[in-house]
């Protein structure tokens, strides 16, 4: 099969009340683009309608593909394994809230014919724009992680947990067959083993708004997140580097 020039991975858990929506909405942005494109959802173990309401929308466009597995294993589980069977020159992970429009699009294809290996929405950059803002509580937690990825892991990223990410495909097979993480983790996760490998990650600012409905829970995902942090950063460059050891069927 010939690779098209963007795949762009959505990972998906109980999202039937916006997949359809969010779906319309990609296909109306990137049938203006001048490039090849296939758009694949990841249903991670839903237990909703996302995985048919998905299935009747590739039933009339083919450009669209569902991968379905049970049980929910995580996010992060789930865009590396949509990443792992993609087949594209340039892979796109992106929340199926669109929190970040898909216009932003342009702007990490710009950074990468400049020379990116990993180009990254980041919000806290002076040119990006915030049209709706978390909740406050949100917000500074958020910053104070940041922070702590910064200190602990990796040094010189604003904001390594934007879901727009945008990686080649020789990055991004380098990257996701050595990542280990299931959970919210993987981001930072990603961009350590990036950096371990010496790819370029460019921070690009973005718009983004915040939606109702996310998946992150501060009480329960936090503290596993900072776990996950200290786990990795003790782990090591060799052990990071290690392969996964998953294979691709």
């Amino acid at each position: 099969m010939v690779p098209v020039d963007l795949e762009v991975i959505i990972p998906a858990y109980d999202e039937e009340a916006r997949i359809k929506r969010t779906l319309d909405r990609i296909r109306e942005y990137y049938s203006e683009q001048s490039y090849s494109w296939r758009i694949t959802v990841v249903s991670d173990g839903s237990k909703d309608r996302t995985a048919e309401i998905v299935n009747e929308f590739s039933a009339k466009d083919d450009r669209f593909r569902l991968l379905d597995y049970k049980p929910n294993r995580g996010k992060g589980h789930a865009v590396r394994y949509g990443i792992r069977r993609a087949n594209a020159k340039r892979i796109l992970f992106c929340d199926a809230d669109l929190a970040t429009p898909q216009e932003e699009t342009e702007k990490l294809w710009k950074s990468m014919d400049s020379g990116a290996d990993v180009s990254i929405g980041s919000r806290p950059l002076r040119d990006s724009r915030l049209e709706i803002r978390q909740p406050l509580y949100r917000e500074l937690l958020g910053r104070a992680f940041n922070k702590a990825v910064q200190i602990l892991a990796v040094r010189g990223i604003d904001d390594t947990q934007c879901g727009f990410k945008l990686f080649t495909a020789d990055s991004a097979e380098q990257v996701f067959s050595r990542c280990k993480f299931d959970g919210f983790g993987f981001d930072f996760e990603a961009l350590l083993i990036a950096r371990d490998l010496g790819l370029r990650i460019d921070e690009v600012p973005i718009r983004w708004s915040h939606q109702e409905g996310s998946k992150v829970s501060i009480l329960r995902d936090g503290p596993r997140m900072l776990r996950d942090l200290v786990k990795l950063r003790l782990m090591g460059k060799r052990k990071r580097l290690e392969s996964n050891g998953e294979t691709v069927a």
